[in-house]
């Protein structure tokens, strides 16, 4: 059961997705990209992986962090080694990232349903095999026939609508693209959107456009109109007093933080403030599978929701595993790209969808990642 050897391998995959001068995920040509897994192995030869860009696992950071807290320690001690970890950030947060605590933590975990052969969820106490899962779009861009226009969203909706997705979640148009960001144009794709898949689709929107007070309030109001399940981050996030403002004005449920840091210590502060109706969480966004768990259970014994960002392995566990997350969010899905092909890295997807909707648990051990090793090692990166 003791730690032996921590090591991170970096990878060379192909994939469609582009990323913009502000980070924003686009479609375009094939081309090359690297990928990072962190292994951790123990004494008796198990082993439990996790995916993260190489950035998050520098080999500085793995030598004077990570290796020195875990190796030599029993994996089965998650919440100490997690503590460990987090307790080192102080004056070293620039270094070691919640990123960084989030991918040894995930590995940690499959380390543990890997050696006991079961699945993640199901060692934390599963709640459920399937969930909804909603259909989450990239952002708006400027590309012809793409998600261009308001009627572009509306002609996607239907799409995803006929492939089984009872939700779509909307990210609408962002910098760089050139007359963005514009409430009105975000409600005509609100509206389109609302007019094509009809009154028994939940939609929700997430804006990350760093939107006035007055500009957030003119989207809430004109969502709620709409019949919107939630408003997402259209304002900075640090500032928390601006969301409770938020709230205080809306009758939609604004959900959050997804990008603020702190952790579940800083959600809690949410919750205390009463600046989100439904509370968000993500394994990356707070430092692991350990720390989501944390949010989700407090939420609950808040009598809230508590939604989990972003699709990955790792969420999906993590969502089985409570009762007050309601879904599960699948993309980012483009008309230009077809999510179901999955990665070169991976022999088959990690969150498959039947055709009402549904995303299945896996029932391979760990985080139930169905990794091509032989892939990995044919394109390593010296």
């Amino acid at each position: 059961m003791i730690i032996t050897d921590v090591t991170a391998r970096v990878f060379r995959h192909k994939t469609r997705r582009h990323s913009d001068s502000a980070g924003h995920a686009h479609p375009g040509p094939e081309h090359e990209v690297q990928q990072g897994i962190l292994t951790i192995r123990t004494e008796d030869g198990h082993e439990g992986h996790s995916f993260a860009p190489p950035e998050v696992m520098r080999p500085h950071v793995l030598d004077k962090y990570v290796r020195k807290v875990l190796i030599g320690q029993d994996h089965r001690d998650r919440e100490r080694l997690w503590q460990d970890l987090a307790h080192w950030q102080r004056g070293s947060a620039a270094q070691l990232t919640d990123r960084t605590l989030a991918v040894v933590d995930c590995a940690l975990w499959d380390l543990a349903g890997r050696t006991l052969g079961q699945p993640v969820y199901k060692l934390i106490g599963g709640y459920r095999d399937k969930v909804l899962a909603y259909g989450s779009t990239m952002c708006g861009d400027e590309l012809e026939g793409g998600l261009a226009t308001p009627e572009d969203y509306g002609r996607f909706a239907e799409t995803l609508v006929a492939r089984g997705y009872k939700g779509i979640k909307l990210h609408t148009w962002m910098p760089p693209v050139s007359w963005s960001p514009d409430v009105k144009m975000d409600l005509k794709a609100c509206a389109a959107v609302r007019e094509a898949v009809g009154p028994d689709i939940r939609l929700m929107i997430d804006a990350f456009h760093w939107y006035s007070r007055t500009d957030a309030l003119e989207l809430g109001r004109g969502l709620e109109k709409l019949g919107f399940d939630w408003i997402e981050e259209p304002m900075d996030e640090q500032s928390m007093s601006s969301y409770k403002w938020l709230a205080d004005q809306l009758d939609i449920p604004v959900l959050g933080p997804e990008s603020a840091a702190g952790k579940h210590w800083q959600r809690a502060e949410w919750v205390k403030a009463g600046a989100c109706d439904i509370l968000r969480t993500g394994v990356n966004d707070v430092g692991g599978i350990t720390p989501a768990l944390k949010t989700l259970h407090m939420a609950e014994a808040f009598g809230m929701n508590c939604e989990v960002h972003g699709n990955t392995a790792m969420n999906l566990q993590v969502v089985a595993a409570v009762r007050n997350c309601r879904w599960y969010e699948r993309g980012l899905l483009h008309p230009f790209l077809e999510y179901d092909d999955g990665f070169d890295y991976l022999k088959s997807l990690s969150d498959p969808m039947d055709a009402d909707g549904y995303v299945h648990l896996p029932d391979r051990p760990g985080l139930g990642e169905d990794i091509d090793f032989d892939h990995i090692e044919n394109n390593r990166v010296a």
